[in-house]
């Protein structure tokens, strides 16, 4: 297990296309924000505008990524990276439009790319042998993680010093070269249908995979409700607000190291177990982010767990693939993202009320608590679900762990595959 593994031409031209895929996605909410803060209630429309994008990218994501062809997906991303681009354009073009036609915009930006992040990881991990697998994913998020710490600087820079409108052409651009991309890599990520889910019974097949979803959303959900309280904990805390954007910056570096410090070598122990023991280290540093009363404490605290959060993104990925069939894992990783922007989303509402009511400590040891119920609530379903398919397999004369050999009733087992 090794990255020059990873080290190929395909991956480098498929890295490209990523950073221009995702850099707008990335970029948008602040961008928004920025767009219309000079409007009479400018902060109330950008939030609103940042809804209506994020909205379009929950509904977007399982509804494109149900439909994409595993053998010739390029066609499709590329339409959702057009669409996409389209929308960031009329963004930056019509700046000063009427709020509904904004929204419109926003919605089509985040709609219609939505699952191209889907499409990309299984593309992503048809380029590597089988053996990579784990390296390629640590290497996506390692490049997530400079996307995600790059755009809200490069956002402001821009905004602030050339013109507001400025980071959402540059986004639109980005989307476009990244269609471009695409054309230099495969048509797919499979060879077809093989399995006969598609169209038949993928919705079924993505539902099963349910416990994936519930725990990959919930780390995402935990650390979303630690950056949205952070501002309001430093001050509670009498540190400076301005230091809340170095300690998100040192949140996305952990997690950069942590996903490159994963796939170096192998782990032991079952995925899911693995997912729960990372999930519960990541929950005890932000609880000590919390409760640490000095801006030093709450910074380390914040990037150990964001290099925890990275390596159980990760297992979420690698889970899902043993959940689901080569032509539905675009799909799969689609509602994964979907599942992750509402509980980002929900964690926005969740943030907002608590604070109201409660101490920004207090709201995010809140998010603590439910981050690891539904730790649990992932744990206890993806545990029942290996059973019923251990007890399946023996129904079937199947020796576990045999890579599935039929003892007997072979023809019954076709047919229940």
């Amino acid at each position: 297990m090794t990255y020059r593994d990873v080290a190929s031409k395909q991956v480098l031209i498929w890295a490209c296309t990523a950073v221009g895929s995702r850099m707008p996605v990335a970029m948008a909410p602040l961008a928004l924000v920025f767009l219309v803060r000079e409007r009479p209630g400018g902060y109330t429309l950008g939030a609103a505008l940042a809804a209506a994008y994020v909205i379009g990218e929950i509904i977007g994501a399982p509804v494109l990524g149900m439909r994409l062809d595993p053998a010739r997906g390029r066609r499709h991303l590329a339409v959702g990276l057009a669409g996409g681009a389209v929308g960031f354009a009329g963004l930056g073009v019509l700046a000063g439009a009427h709020p509904v036609v904004l929204g419109a915009f926003a919605f089509l930006a985040g709609a219609a790319p939505a699952a191209v992040a889907g499409g990309q990881r299984a593309l992503l991990t048809s380029l590597v042998p089988e053996r990579a697998v784990t390296q390629a994913l640590s290497a996506e998020s390692m490049l997530m993680s400079g996307v995600w710490a790059v755009s809200p600087v490069a956002v402001a820079g821009l905004a602030l010093g050339v013109a507001p409108r400025i980071p959402l052409l540059l986004g639109a651009a980005l989307m476009a070269s990244s269609t471009a991309g695409h054309w230099l890599l495969p048509a797919g990520w499979a060879k077809g249908d093989q399995d006969g889910e598609a169209g038949r019974g993928k919705l079924r097949v993505l539902i099963r995979a349910w416990p994936v979803y519930v725990t990959g959303a919930a780390s995402l959900t935990l650390l979303g409700l630690a950056e949205l309280t952070l501002p309001a904990l430093l001050e509670q805390r009498g540190i400076g607000v301005g230091w809340s954007g170095p300690m998100l910056a040192g949140l996305a570096v952990g997690a950069g190291i942590g996903a490159f410090v994963y796939g170096v070598r192998s782990w032991p122990g079952r995925l899911r177990m693995r997912s729960v023991v990372l999930m519960c280290g990541m929950s005890a540093f932000v609880s000590l982010a919390a409760l640490i009363p000095g801006a030093a404490g709450i910074a380390i605290a914040l990037a150990l767990a964001g290099t925890l959060q990275s390596g159980a993104l990760i297992t979420r990925n690698l889970s899902l693939r043993e959940a689901l069939p080569p032509g539905a894992l675009a799909a799969g990783y689609s509602v994964m993202y979907a599942a992750a922007g509402a509980g980002y989303a929900a964690t926005g509402s969740l943030a907002g009320g608590l604070l109201q009511v409660v101490a920004p400590s207090t709201a995010m040891l809140a998010g603590v608590v439910l981050t690891l119920l539904l730790t649990a609530l992932g744990w206890w379903g993806e545990a029942r679900r290996d059973g019923s398919r251990a007890a399946g397999d023996l129904d079937v004369g199947v020796v576990p762990g045999a890579e599935g050999a039929p003892i007997a009733g072979g023809c019954d087992a076709e047919r229940r595959l």
